[in-house]
This record gives C-alpha cells, sequence and structure tokens, in this order.
C-alpha cells in the first residue's frame, strides 16, 4: 500500500474510531452498518483496535503524565489508540512512520497542542517497542 493509501486509511480509522466512541459501540458494528466498507487496513486497524482496546489503553495511561484517558480531547485518544495499536501489532510498518502520520492528523484534525502531545506519548510507548 502506498504512502497515501496507508495516510486515507489512518484518517479513515481515526473517524470510525470517533464515531464509535460517540456513539458508545464499537468500530466493527460502524463498519457493518456502512454502505461501502472501509480499505483492507483501514478495517484491519479499526477492527484491531476494538480486538486490543484493554491491552491499547493500559499501555497508553502507562505513558500520561499529568493526563487521564478520559480527559483528554476525543480525537486525541482516537489517534493514540490507532498509533498504539500499530505500534504493537503492526510492526511491519515503521515506527517513525506511525508517529508522524498520528502526528499530521493530530495537527489537522485536534487541538493547537495536540501534535505535541501525541508525539510524547508515541514516542515514549516506541521507546518500549
Amino acid at each position: 500500500m502506498t504512502r497515501e493509501g496507508r495516510r486515507a486509511a489512518r484518517e479513515r480509522v481515526l473517524e470510525l474510531l470517533y464515531e464509535a466512541e460517540s456513539k458508545d459501540t464499537s468500530a466493527a458494528s460502524i463498519i457493518e452498518g456502512l454502505p461501502v466498507a472501509p480499505d483492507e487496513y483501514a478495517w484491519t486497524i479499526a477492527v484491531g483496535v476494538d480486538d486490543h482496546r484493554k491491552e491499547i489503553d493500559r499501555v497508553i495511561a502507562a505513558h500520561l503524565r499529568g493526563w487521564t484517558l478520559e480527559r483528554m480531547p476525543a480525537v486525541d485518544r482516537a489517534l493514540l489508540r490507532m498509533a498504539t495499536y500499530e505500534l504493537l501489532h503492526e510492526t511491519a510498518v515503521p515506527i517513525g512512520v506511525v508517529i508522524s502520520e498520528a502526528v499530521e492528523l493530530a495537527s489537522q484534525f485536534s487541538t493547537d497542542d495536540s501534535s505535541r502531545f501525541v508525539n510524547g506519548v508515541l514516542s515514549a510507548i516506541a521507546r518500549e517497542r
């Protein structure tokens, strides 16, 4: 898959995870209701986050300083979950690419401080990987 293809897939995953959280459901159930399924990579990441949510949240929480998962913006939470899943379970994707894409999405879709925050948390997680 090309860089542009993965970028689009990650953006779609962000949308799916955000929608699932706002509706208090799973990304898989959101996907089931779509008229057109997302591409395979987006599906894999979104469902992977669902399947490994407890582990992912535990890893993220261990690297937060002065924050809780519940307190951060929902977009940041979705980005951290997506990227943490990739760091832990999609090890063929370079660490730098995962972090860079998440930071770019945070800059585009979240608060002014989110890109630095997401970068710091993911960098700490990546050091342990």
